[in-house]
Formats: C-alpha cells, sequence, structure tokens
C-alpha cells in the first residue's frame, strides 16, 4: 500500500531528517492517509523498522530516503511502538516521541502569549509526567527567533537528530514529549539561529542542574512532602510589616563550609535558635557558575544551586527552618545576569532575555546583561519566578537586589536612553516591579517583598494602588551609611558628628524600613564589622555592643550578616568559612549571648516592632546631647507598653545623668550592654532605677542613671507609682511624633 502515499517532498524529508525543520511532527509520526494512517519514523542506519500497534498488529515500514522509513496501515488509528534492527542485529523497542500531541495546552499557549502566565514552570522546562498514558518527560522552551530547535543529552548521545522539536505558535514556544526518559536525564537545547548557527543553550526553566562548573540541566522530579502547614497558616494571618523581624544573613558556602542542605539543616537551625533570631536570609540561592559572584551572577533562575544537592533537599532545609519557627528570606536578582555563551545571553542567536540596545541591555558595572522589561514575556519570566520561589519552595520573603540599578536609565552609564516623558526613570521596569510584587503578596499572605534600594526614589514601599513599587520593606541604606561612619570615628570626636546618628529619626517613617548590616559592608577591603570600631579589643567590642543596641532599638527591622553576631576579627570572603576559632575566647562568647539577648527582649516587646513603620511608636527623650554623645528615645506598642534607650556612644560613664521619663515608678533596666557576662565591665543601675514624678525636660517624670561607657541600657516599666504620685498618661494616648518632635534637639543639618 506503500505506492497509494503522497509523495514526500525531498526538500521538506531532508529538513525533518537533519532536525532542522520548525515542525517535524508534520512529517514523522502517525497521519491519517484516506481510510487508513501512516506511520513515518527517522531511523538512519536502521536494517529494518516496525511499528506494533496496540491491537498487537504489526507495521512493516519501508525506508524512502535519508533515514526516513514509513509504513501503512488500514483502520482507526491507534498507540503503538517501534522495532528497530541495527545491522549489527541488535534491536531496540520504544515509544515514538512523534506520535503525541502537544504537552504544551492551549491556555498555556494564550497565557504565554498574554504575558500572565502566573506559574509558567508548571509547563516550560523538564516534566516528568504521563502523557497519553505513556511515562516520559515534556519539554518546552521559548526561542522566538530560532529555526529549529532540538533536544541533545545523556539519553541521545549529544546528538539531537532524533529529537528535533516543533514550534507551537509565532510566540516563539517548541515543544517534545520524549517517553521513557526519567529523573537524572541530563540535557540542553541546540538551536539553530536565523544566521545558520547551531548553538546549544542549558534550559531557562530547568529546576536542577548539574554541579557547577559542569553547565547540563538536569531533569527533575520532587517527590518533598511539605510539613509546615501550621507555620504557612500563621504566616498568612500575620502582618510582617509590623511584627518582629531580625534577619541573620547567611552565605550557605562559607557559614560552615562543606555542608549540604540537609547536614546545614541540623547545624543552622541550632545556632538561630541559639542566637534568637526569627529570619534566616540566604544569599542567592539560584544556579550561577561562578561561585565568586556569591549568587549575583544567575544562570538558572528556576534551579536551586546543585552545590548543595538535590532541590528537595533544599525543601526540606526550609520545610525544618519553619518547624523550628524560623522565616526565610533569599535573595533574587531580576535586574542583571550573565554573558556566558551557554545560558540566557543572546539565548536563540540574538537578543531574547536582555535588551537589544546595549545602552538599555548592558550592566557595565557587573560586565552583565539587562533583562529586557517591556517585552510581555521577559515580564512573565521573572514575574512568575518571584512565585516559584514562594509557591514551590515556601521562602517567606525575596530581597530584590540592585532596584536602583533597574530604576535608573542611567544608572553607571554615559550613554542612556531618556523614556517616553524625557526623564531618567526606567518607566517599564518599575512597571515590572510594582506586577512582580502585587502578584506576589496576592497570592502568598504573610509573604514580604524587600527592596535593596540606595537612592531617594519616592514610594519603594507604597501601594502599588497609591502609585508606590509595592514593596513591604526597603533596605535603608542612608542609615547604614551615616551610622557606620558615626561608629568609626574616635569617641572624642563624635560630639562634633552627632547628626550622623541621629539624622536617620527624621525620614524613619516615610517608608517601612529594615537596617541592613550587610555582606557588602564586610568585603573588598571594608574589613569586618568589629574592625570598623574605634580603639583596643575591649572598646571595639564594647564599641559594637553599644552599636547592635542602638540598632535593634531604633524603628525598623534588623539584618546582620554571618560572623558579625560573635565579632569577627577579618573580612569575610566566600572562599574560607568563618572565624568560628574566635569563640575559644570569653569576651567573644560574651557578645554572641549579648545578640541572642538582644534578639529575645526584641521579639518579647511589642514596643520594639508593633508601630514600626508610624510615627506614634517612637518619641524623643534627648536627641540633642551631642556634648556627652548620649541619645536617648523611647519606643511605643500600640497598648502604650513603653521601652526607653539611652545609649552613651562617649568613652566615659556618666553619672548621675538625668532624663525624662513618661511615666514614674519603677524601671527595669532590662538590658545592660556593659554587664560583665557580656563581656562589659559591670557599670549600671543594679537592675532597677525609680523614675519620681519630677517633670523634666517635658516628660511628667524623670530619674537618674549611671550610663556606662560605650553601652546602652533598656529600661521597661515594671510598677508604676501610686496613682496620686504619678503623673498619669492615658492608656489610648499613645504618643506621635510630629516633624517638630523629630528634629527637636538635633543639630542642624
Amino acid at each position: 500500500m506503500t505506492d497509494l502515499l503522497p509523495e514526500i517532498d525531498r526538500g521538506w524529508l531532508y529538513a525533518v531528517a537533519e532536525g532542522r525543520h520548525p515542525d517535524p511532527h508534520s512529517l514523522l509520526g502517525q497521519h491519517q492517509v484516506g481510510d487508513g494512517f501512516v506511520i513515518r519514523a527517522l531511523r538512519p542506519f536502521a536494517r529494518a523498522v516496525r511499528a506494533h500497534r496496540a491491537d498487537g498488529s504489526v507495521v512493516e515500514l519501508e525506508h524512502v530516503e535519508g533515514g526516513l522509513w514509513q509504513g501503512y496501515y488500514d483502520g482507526p488509528g491507534s498507540a503503538y511502538t517501534l522495532e528497530t534492527e541495527w545491522e549489527d542485529g541488535g534491536s531496540w523497542t520504544a515509544d515514538d516521541a512523534y506520535r503525541f500531541v502537544p504537552s504544551f495546552g492551549e491556555v498555556d499557549r494564550y497565557l504565554w502569549g498574554q504575558g500572565r502566565h502566573e506559574q509558567l514552570w508548571h509547563v516550560f522546562g523538564s516534566h516528568l509526567r504521563r502523557h497519553e498514558d505513556v511515562e516520559g518527560v515534556a519539554f518546552a522552551v521559548w526561542a522566538p527567533h530560532a529555526q529549529a530547535v532540538r533536544i541533545v543529552g545523556d539519553f541521545n548521545g549529544w546528538n539531537g537528530l532524533g529529537h528535533a522539536m516543533r514550534r507551537l505558535d509565532d510566540v516563539g514556544v517548541w515543544e517534545l514529549f520524549i517517553p521513557a526518559l526519567a529523573p537524572g536525564t541530563v540535557y540542553k537545547y541546540e538551536i539553530l539561529t536565523r544566521d545558520g548557527r547551531w548553538v546549544q543553550r542549558a534550559d531557562p526553566v530547568a529546576m536542577y542542574t548539574e554541579v557547577p562548573p559542569k553547565t547540563g540541566s538536569v531533569v527533575s522530579h520532587s517527590q518533598f512532602t511539605w510539613s509546615d502547614s501550621e507555620w504557612l497558616e500563621q504566616r498568612a494571618a500575620r502582618d510582617p510589616h509590623n511584627s518582629p523581624m531580625s534577619v541573620y544573613e547567611v552565605h550557605v558556602g562559607s557559614w560552615r563550609p562543606g555542608l549540604s542542605y540537609r547536614e546545614l539543616a541540623d547545624q543552622l537551625i541550632e545556632y538561630v535558635l541559639e542566637t534568637s533570631f526569627t529570619h534566616v536570609e540566604f544569599l542567592p540561592l539560584a544556579e550561577h557558575p561562578f561561585g565568586g559572584s556569591w549568587g549575583y551572577q544567575v544562570t538558572g533562575y528556576y534551579a536551586p544551586t546543585s552545590r548543595f544537592g538535590h532541590p528537595d533537599d533544599l525543601r526540606y532545609l526550609i520545610d525544618r527552618l519553619h518547624n523550628a519557627g524560623i522565616g526565610v528570606i533569599m535573595d533574587w536578582v531580576p535586574g542583571h545576569f550573565p554573558k556566558d555563551e551557554w545560558a540566557l545571553a543572546n539565548f536563540d542567536g540574538e537578543p531574547v532575555y536582555e535588551h537589544s540596545d546595549p545602552r538599555l541591555g548592558e550592566q557595565l558595572d557587573w560586565g552583565t546583561k539587562v533583562f529586557n522589561f517591556g517585552d510581555s514575556q521577559v515580564r512573565n519570566f521573572l514575574v512568575a519566578n518571584a512565585l516559584y520561589w514562594l509557591e514551590e519552595f515556601h521562602i517567606d520573603g525575596l530581597r530584590v537586589d540592585a532596584v536602583a540599578s533597574m530604576l535608573y536609565l542611567d544608572y553607571s552609564r554615559t550613554e542612556w536612553v531618556p523614556n517616553k516623558y524625557g526623564g531618567r526613570e526606567n518607566l517599564e521596569a518599575i512597571s515590572f516591579l510594582q506586577e512582580a510584587n502585587a502578584t506576589a503578596y496576592k497570592r502568598n499572605p504573610g509573604i514580604v517583598m524587600i527592596a535593596e534600594e540606595s537612592t531617594a526614589f519616592p514610594g519603594v514601599s507604597k501601594p502599588t494602588s497609591s502609585g508606590g513599587l509595592g514593596f513591604g520593606i526597603k533596605w535603608n541604606m542612608g542609615w547604614m551609611h551615616d551610622s557606620l561612619q558615626y561608629i568609626s570615628r574616635d569617641p572624642a570626636y563624635r560630639s562634633y558628628h552627632h547628626n550622623e546618628i541621629t539624622f536617620s529619626l527624621v525620614y524613619a517613617f516615610t517608608e517601612q524600613f529594615l537596617l541592613p548590616i550587610s555582606h557588602d559592608e564586610v568585603v573588598h577591603g571594608k574589613g569586618s564589622l568589629l574592625g570598623k570600631m574605634p580603639g583596643d579589643q575591649w572598646q571595639k567590642l564594647a564599641n559594637l555592643r553599644a552599636y547592635l543596641s542602638f540598632m535593634w532599638g531604633h524603628p525598623g527591622k534588623q539584618l546582620l550578616f554571618m560572623g558579625q553576631e560573635f565579632g569577627q576579627p577579618s573580612e569575610w570572603s566566600e572562599q574560607r568559612g568563618l572565624d568560628w576559632w574566635i569563640l575559644d575566647q570569653p569576651v567573644h562568647q560574651g557578645l554572641q549571648r549579648f545578640v541572642g539577648q538582644l534578639n529575645r527582649l526584641y521579639k518579647e516587646n511589642p514596643a520594639l516592632w508593633e508601630q514600626d513603620n508610624v510615627p506614634a511608636g517612637f518619641e524623643w527623650i534627648d536627641g540633642g546631647d551631642a556634648a556627652n554623645n548620649v541619645i536617648s528615645f523611647v519606643r511605643w506598642s500600640k497598648e502604650g507598653e513603653a521601652m526607653a534607650i539611652v545609649t552613651n556612644f562617649s568613652g566615659h560613664p556618666i553619672s548621675p545623668y538625668r532624663i525624662g521619663l513618661p511615666f514614674a515608678g519603677t524601671w527595669d533596666e532590662v538590658l545592660n550592654s556593659d554587664a560583665q557576662e557580656f563581656g562589659g565591665s559591670g557599670v549600671g543601675n543594679f537592675g532597677q532605677i525609680e523614675a519620681l514624678p519630677e517633670p523634666w525636660a517635658g516628660r511628667p517624670a524623670s530619674a537618674e542613671l549611671t550610663v556606662p561607657p560605650l553601652a546602652s541600657l533598656w529600661l521597661k516599666l515594671r510598677r508604676p507609682a501610686e496613682p496620686e504620685q504619678s503623673a498619669e498618661r492615658e492608656s489610648d494616648e499613645v504618643p506621635t511624633a510630629s516633624s517638630e518632635d523629630l528634629s527637636l534637639g538635633l543639630p542642624e543639618q
């Protein structure tokens, strides 16, 4: 009957045989001809090919030309397998990849075409699935400029002639279902560019990769069962912007080198519970080829780095953290990506993910490419990527890296293209960030989106409905810069720079802030945090305790990079572990205990976090005592509970030191950073002070303190004075700070 089959165009035949046809399924597989069906298969060098139909019948195929075989049968179409005999006598029977309908559905194609597929990781990449009752792996990739795409891997000897993909639409979706493949298969896409070159690329939506420096994508299938439902329910009911958040920033590879994700679960959780941080923030965990980038030059946006194990091992780590009551934040890098030729750059031979204009598509500072934020599919790729980490890995928040580089068209550029209004703002990037934030908050109650943004761009943490960027929290880089500059000065000269330590309170409520002492401040010649402190070892440690006390008392969340909690003396390097040996010294053990106590007191006292983002949560006692290098203020809870914080940045004790207080009565000295248990000299107030109903500096009560050198005191009202002796404060009369209050006592800026 094969003589009744239509003649095959030789150009079509050889395009398919050479794997360069955009629709190999149009020739290969099973096709109706009249009342029967023709089966065609590409089997170069075969001696015989047979199709075994589901009803048990066998169809003999005949060689046509160029390795193409075909055979005809009468009757209805059915599933079949192909048996191939080779010249050496061997044989191989397998399902035919070209007999299946597309595994990429029409609704998915529509959503992707509109740039609105919020879970595109379910359809792009490689997926173990049952398709038409056959187990195998479905592959799909976006390559809009490609002439042809083939899949190469360890399963086909890295020869893609037998696994050419079909193009499904004008948007550029390519798809192929390959039966019988299993998790662990290594693969790449082989792409025929418009100028006729074959290039190999890793899968942009691969969810697992080979261990660098290898660059292959790996078929992955999660078998993990989560056990953190209680955590997620509690998270959904909690407002993260007005809840306690003290963050321990971790670079997984150098915290304790050599640990896998699963080994890290045991050791990191024990340590974080000991030091009592509320959250862990991981430097980027998406796959990256160069370890020296710390994860900030991403090539696999959907693949957790395989350096520390399988993606399910990362799920295990996060699940364990949640069950221990510890939140998880991860760095996310949507602003730029590296130029490695096997990854995203010029993906199908020309710009796909990056902007084609180098004035918009090149980040000169880092030698990287910049995403084309105006392209619907690129935006979709990135928005869905944020959701992927939040939903597939139960991440509680994303810290978005280098937001300033995205917001401004002239960021680190001498040549740039103004926006349509003639301005320097990148309107497309702004729109992307708004979309990413709004979508993340909509789909995942209780998560937090955090911006590393170093400029005065307005409304970073304002809702998108009000024209803001929609982040929940912004890193306070101004506070970081000013406070580190102040604390690094010799105490003898600090009085001349008092505004450096107080100025952040002028703008503290213009955004919802986090105070960061991050990895960026302890690397590249900047030295360690301890090394920034002036004086001898005792003074350095005392300065650091006072600084951290001020930081934890200041409105906003806190972030501390690993090692600084015990006073690591050397600058951090990703190539070695932390200076854990220094904990053999009692004074460094004291600092570590102190940070743990800071965190415990912080979590236990709503006054320190419940009103972080409104002026009602803060009130100056005295912000202008530059002569003594002392600042003092009160933090308020919604219920009117107060925590008074007095910090002496001078090198000598001050006694007596009189301060005004909102209540008369007994105040407990709940924290003294100079306590001997923390390595201090033990100067203080014997655990409590009595505030008398004697007005001072506009306050209804006052007390005389002994304020230790280079130290901070936290005072909490234990027992108010008797009503007739007390200057009462109505319970609903929570103090508010006007703009006049904020500047009261501050030196002129």
